[in-house]
């Protein structure tokens, strides 16, 4: 059994270390997964993902609200937020607008009392963290003013201390509704630290719980055992999750280690079991009905190598087994997916096949085609035009092949990319064939695909939707063709009811489909604008099979 450390800082809120530094130290100390739970902010979150990506760690995204209870700091942890949720965005951003506020006049009161402070000398000295209590202490040290952290304090920061100004806070049970709606999972944090009675502990504890609370935090670093057996007897009663942490916040809590406390901390992996089955807990189809499964092929079903894993093909198998059915959504064409499912045995699922972002949809045994939308050859011409006019490598497809004026290393890169043949074919056009789409690629400057994108929606915007399926690749389709149009039209032909329909997907591309679909799944590698409408995010990456605990939910029904 591993270790975890589900309550560490960074600093981005009030911690020392970075999140690269947290990674590392993460890392040596053979930790299988921490959480960043940053005061008010998930601002490190993208970061220590990004350092995580390649290690042996896994990350939970989360988050500690400072809220307030019988005028006491009470703090509730949110494990597996969705950091990107527009509405959990917009409350952030209102909390640190306030915390803004507070820090400015903090500022003015020190500076009343006579010390050279202003807020933008605070802000410079701790440029990219949320400041907290813990950035004036460490402030005041540094310029001489005290001795300790500790005498910062007790003389000027604490708090009924004359530089402290209180914060607008929330209530337990608004953040527990904010968690919530963001996807996450809340968790009442270090209980015992409040000193309620245990009448007034209890009170709060059912009134969070009738909220919504999913788990308190049972392993702590400073509880005594006869504290975590009470807190443990807390969480049977009320039917919650144990969690643990070190509340590790670097030199700021020099006796506090990670993962291991004062010395003795022990959270094992299996609360983390425990907390991803709470999060699966909605991922299932209506009883006794089947669901239809569409997946995104590169960042999604396939890993960065474009296979598919062991524990994920047969996690797939198993789905199918039970009478789910598998679609294919992808941008590449319909000859790049044939060619795909052989090479991987995909054939035995018979897949439903939507091709070119949703311009071509059909069966994969029969062949039959359900459904095709091409461009206006006219329109085609103009917008090739615009390309060879901007140095932008530009092609389209005939119903087999890749079609482009000339060689290019940007055509090289796409067939590596998707093993679709090609022909030089001048101006794109042939035999007057309406293509399912246009492709625009650059390999090195996206900014470039950004203003060519922005002219082709200025200029043909009532004819053409433009998608970045990734930073190289600009895709050009029939107006109001997209996954998510795929995804209707393949729940219609199925009788598969939109609401146990299931996207995995991972690029901007995917955005459409995921909204679209009854139950939306962003890849722990997505974008943040994929994300951002997702329903739920996997756990790990598409390298470290992130489809393969949700489909296994999937197939157990």
């Amino acid at each position: 059994m591993k270790a975890i450390d589900l309550h560490v800082h960074s600093n981005y809120s009030d911690g020392t270390n970075t999140p690269l530094e947290l990674v590392s130290l993460a890392c040596q100390k053979g930790l299988a997964a921490i959480a960043l739970t940053d005061h008010d902010t998930t601002e490190g979150i993208e970061e220590i993902l990004t350092y995580a990506k390649d290690q042996p760690l896994e990350i939970v995204p989360g988050i500690e609200f400072s809220t307030e209870y019988l005028g006491r700091d009470i703090h509730i942890l949110g494990l597996y937020v969705n950091p990107y949720h527009p509405a959990f965005v917009k409350h952030i951003q209102t909390f640190q607008e306030n915390r803004d506020r507070r820090n400015r006049k903090m500022c003015e009161r020190l500076a009343e009392m006579g010390i050279d402070i202003t807020y933008e000398a605070l802000s410079s000295s701790f440029e990219g963290s949320i400041l907290t209590r813990a950035h004036y202490a460490r402030y005041l040290l540094e310029h001489g003013y005290v001795k300790s952290l500790r005498e910062a304090f007790e003389r000027y920061v604490g708090d009924h201390c004359p530089a402290f100004v209180p914060r607008e806070k929330i209530t337990p049970n608004q953040a527990v509704s904010l968690i919530l709606e963001a996807g996450g999972l809340p968790v009442l944090a270090h209980p015992i630290l409040y000193r309620f009675s245990d009448r007034v502990l209890e009170t709060l504890v059912a009134s969070l719980k009738e909220s919504g609370l999913i788990g308190i935090e049972t392993v702590y670093s400073t509880y005594t055992p006869s504290e975590e057996r009470y807190i443990r007897r807390l969480a049977a009663k009320y039917d919650l999750l144990v969690t643990g942490g070190s509340d590790y916040h670097g030199q700021n809590k020099p006796d506090i280690s990670l993962g291991t406390g004062r010395g003795h901390l022990f959270v094992p992996d299996d609360y983390l079991e425990a907390l991803k089955k709470s999060y699966l807990r909605k991922f299932v189809p209506a009883a006794n009905e089947k669901a239809i499964l569409f997946f995104d092929l590169d960042g999604t079903l396939l890993n960065d190598t474009k296979d598919i894993s062991e524990e994920t093909m047969c996690a797939l198998r198993e789905c199918v087994v039970n009478g789910h059915r598998f679609a294919i959504s992808s941008g590449r064409s319909h000859t790049s997916i044939h060619k795909l499912i052989e090479r991987l045995s995909l054939g035995e699922f018979n897949p439903l096949i939507s091709a070119f972002n949703g311009s071509h949809i059909s069966e994969y045994k029969s062949g039959r085609v359900l459904k095709t939308s091409g461009l206006d050859i006219e329109l085609v011409k103009e917008i090739r035009n615009l390309a060879v006019e901007a140095k932008l490598h530009i092609q389209s497809y005939s119903d087999t092949e890749i079609l482009t004026d000339a060689e290019t290393e940007e055509l090289a890169f796409y067939r590596k990319w998707t093993g679709t043949t090609h022909r030089i074919v001048p101006g794109l056009i042939e035999n007057d064939f309406q293509p399912y789409k246009l492709l625009v690629i650059h390999l090195t400057d996206h900014e470039r695909l950004v203003s060519f994108k922005e002219k082709i929606e200025m200029e043909f915007g009532d004819k053409v939707d433009c998608v970045f399926s990734n930073d190289y690749f600009l895709e050009i389709l029939p107006k109001g063709i997209s996954k998510g149009y795929a995804l209707q039209i393949l729940c219609e032909h199925t009788g598969i009811s939109i609401s146990n329909s299931y996207a995995f997907a991972d690029a901007e591309n995917d955005i459409s489909m995921l909204q679209a679909a009854g139950h939306g799944v962003a890849l722990l590698n997505a974008s943040p604008a994929a994300k951002e409408v997702a329903d739920f995010i996997t756990f790990t990456d598409n390298n470290h099979d992130g489809l393969a605990v949700f489909l296994k939910k999937l197939a157990e029904g």
